[in-house]
Formats: C-alpha cells, structure tokens, sequence
C-alpha cells in the first residue's frame, strides 16, 4: 500500500508490543440521499423521446434568455421559424445541439450487420468527415456553420444560444455562443468539521475480490493497517462512496449459462464483502454500466435481494446513478462514468480530458446531454431530470483512466471540487476529500 507522501509509508504498519491497542470510535455525519427523484418518477414507454428535449429546452431556455440579454444586449431573441424575415440580420436562436453522424449507433445499421448487407466497421467514437453540426427547436433544424463553429466541441442533446446570422443558403453563421452556465448554490449554513469521504470505483470484485490492493484497502478503511497515528486520522472517514461497475468492468464473452452461474457466485462475494466493510464504515453503492441493474439512465439501486447481508446494515445504502446527496450540508454529485465516456465518444477530441468534460457539462448544466441520443435513458416526458438545479461542493465521475481534481469556480462564486475517479482494479487507487475545505488526495494500493 503506498500514500502520496512517502513520509506515511514509513510508519504504515503496527510494531507488534505488549500494550493494549487504543481504540478508536469512527466519526459519524448527516446523511440524506436527494436521489429519489430517479426512482420516484414515472416513465411512460409509450412516449416519443422528443419530450425530454422539449422540457429541457423549455427549462434551459428560461435559464438562457436573461444570461444571452446581459451578455450581447438588445440583439433580438427569435424562433427557427421566424429567420427568414431577417436574412444577413444579426440575432439570436436558442435551442439544442445535433450533431448528424452517420457512425452513431443505429438498429437498422446493426440488422443489416447481422444479414451481412454491408461489412462492418469497428470506430473508437462515432466521428467521420460527414459529420455536421445543427441547432433546432421545438419545430425546426438549421446548420450551424462559420469559424466558431469546431466539430469536436459540439455535443448532441447541448441546450445553448447563439449569435449570428442566417446565410443567404440556409445555414446559420454563428459569431458567439452562450452556455446556460453552473447553477447556483445553495447557502452552506453548517458548520463543517474536518470529516472526510473516500471514494472509488470499479473494484471488478468477480475477478479482483482476492487481490492484494482489495486486502490493502479493505485493512486500511477499516483500521486494521497503519500505526495509531494513521489510524486515529482515518476516524474522519465518514462514508465510503463506490461509483459503480463493482461486481465486474467488462462484459464477457461466455455462454448465457455460464455469466448467469459465474455473476451469482460473484454477488455473493460482494454482498460478503460489502456487509464486511460497513460493519466498519458507512456505505453508498451506485451502480454502474455492467452491474446487474436496468442499463437505461438513471441507474436503479441494487435491490437487497441481490445483497441481503449488506441491505440489512444500517450504515449500507443502495442508491442510483447519477447520485446526488447531501453530507454534512455539503452537496456531492456524481456518476459512474457512462455519460462522459459517451461524451468522448459523440465528441471524438482525445485531447480532452474526463475531467475538463466534466467541467463542461457543469456549464451545460446538464449531466448527461448525449442521453436519449447515443445513451440509453428512460422516457421521462414530464421533466427532463438530468439538468442540474443546484451547484454541487463536490461532483465526480467514475470508472476513468486517471486520477484527476480540480477545484473549480465560478463567475457567481461558486465553488466545485471536480474529481476523475479511476479504476481500481487498473489503478488501485481511491480519493480522500475533506468536507470542510474540499482538499482532494489519492491513496495507492499497488504493489509496484
């Protein structure tokens, strides 16, 4: 096991001596899960997606009409509808971001792959020359074309205005953009004491369960490695947060029969160790892209079937994907990593980090855009569900290559920890964040 500071990997282990061990009592925290709105909502199948893209354009259009009038003034504000009275005439047009690529996924696309009526071909993300950039409203679509406009920074499903003006061919030149921007932040009126969250994601425990960083990390939560010192300070630890793909990281290629007998035994070994762990601290467990839930966005909870030896545990708490909560008045928010990776996908930059990905959607105010696009989401009709109405202290995504932070601010002083989580069964690695000053370090369990 291996600290940041090399100064605490001298001291990591007990020295064995004839006094009695101290004994230490864990620091408890308020805790409320304000992720019911998930699970609570119905969805109705028989809708067409086009209703979570008009409530989110309604919703974010009310958010973009006052920021677009104080940043380009009296520019006139105007519908699809109404461009062609004003050609070569400078405006604005508020609507949602498409990008046309033909390499998207597509049900038609995958049964002419299955008959064989054109040879497939394996793509990294779904970018092609043909791509093309759209901004459309409730009733229309027009290509957005000019200097601003750069391909690998448009992401479907982006609530945005722009200012500009139509072409005498149809298109719109865009001159600038306006985002809807963080939302704002919730007063914190508690008062915050040095309490600290850890956390990690895809611990891959069917394949990784007896590992030596999974013993490591299991004996240092829990307080059974380091000296008093170190001990003493993981006290603070007040919730232990696991952002998805627990169970396994990757599908399988195996029969049906054998994943089914393989997965069972493996949620076993999970519900054994969970139920370990929060006998010794608090936990909340989100689900992830391969864990045995519904695909579709948001994630449902793990049902106490599934871990009937960690349900029964007070301090264990199922929740979805997103999560949000709140923690010793402190807003956290976070996902197990699909909306990113299909962000990167849609977007194609492999320049752009996870995190400053993030950071992007924070200003989209949107946590999953590319939903119902390219990522699987659930028909909600009345509200889309994914705008982000308060401003998180902490907001982390799961599953990533690196470890990554950031302590964002914003133009109404908004204050955000950005945190890349990665894997740990690649990496090894979980994330310490004190709740009083959103200070973020990186604990290894590697033996290298």
């Amino acid at each position: 096991m291996v600290h940041k500071t090399k100064e605490e990997c001298n001291d990591l282990f007990v020295k064995p001596g004839k006094e009695m061990p101290e004994v230490f009592e864990r620091e408890q925290a308020d805790y409320k899960d304000l992720s019911k709105k998930f699970v609570n909502m119905k969805s109705d199948y028989s809708k067409q997606y086009a209703h979570i893209y008009s409530a989110r354009l309604a919703e974010l259009r009310d958010v973009l009409t006052p920021r677009v009038k104080a940043k380009w003034g009296n520019v006139p504000i105007v519908k699809l509808a109404d461009l062609e009275n004003l050609e070569n005439q400078q405006c604005i047009i508020i609507g949602t971001l498409y990008k046309h690529q033909p390499w998207k996924p597509s049900i038609l696309r995958e049964l002419s792959e299955e008959h064989q009526f054109n040879v497939s071909c394996s793509k990294p993300n779904y970018c092609s020359e043909k791509d093309q950039p759209f901004l459309e409203d409730e009733m229309l679509r027009i290509k957005l074309v000019g200097e601003q406009v750069d391909l690998k920074q448009i992401v479907t499903g982006v609530v945005c205005a722009v200012l500009g003006n139509e072409n005498s061919d149809g298109t719109f030149m865009v001159k600038d953009w306006c985002f809807p921007g963080c939302a704002p932040k919730e007063s914190l009126k508690e008062c915050i004491s040095q309490k600290k969250l850890v956390i990690v994601s895809g611990l891959n425990l069917s394949n990784n369960c007896d590992s030596l960083g999974i013993s490591l990390f299991m004996e240092w939560l829990c307080g059974m490695a380091g000296n008093v010192t170190i001990q003493k300070d993981n006290t603070s630890i007040v919730r232990l947060i696991i952002a998805g793909n627990t169970i396994k990281n990757n599908d399988t290629s195996q029969a049906a029969t054998d994943i089914a007998k393989g997965l069972g035994e493996a949620i076993k070994s999970v519900d054994t160790f969970l139920s370990n762990l929060a006998t010794c601290c608090s936990i909340t467990l989100m689900p992830g892209e391969h864990d045995p839930t519904n695909a579709m966005l948001p994630q449902r909870p793990f049902h106490p079937c599934l871990l009937p030896k960690s349900s029964r545990l007070e301090s264990f708490k199922s929740t979805t994907n997103p999560w949000i909560s709140k923690i010793e008045g402190r807003i956290i928010t976070g996902t197990s990593g699909q909306s990113i990776r299909d962000i990167i996908k849609v977007a194609g930059e492999t320049g752009i980090s996870a995190l400053e990905w993030l950071e992007k959607t924070l200003l989209w105010r949107h946590v999953c855009p590319t939903a119902p696009d390219t990522l699987l989401a659930c028909p909600y009709y009345k509200k889309d569900l994914f705008i982000m109405e308060t401003c998180p202290d902490i907001y982390f995504v799961g599953n990533t290559d690196k470890f990554e932070t950031k302590l964002w601010k914003g133009d109404e002083n908004q204050i955000v920890r950005l945190i890349s989580v990665p894997r740990f069964d690649t990496s090894q690695t979980a994330v310490i964040v004190n709740l009083e000053n959103l200070d973020t370090q990186y604990i290894s369990f590697s033996n290298i």
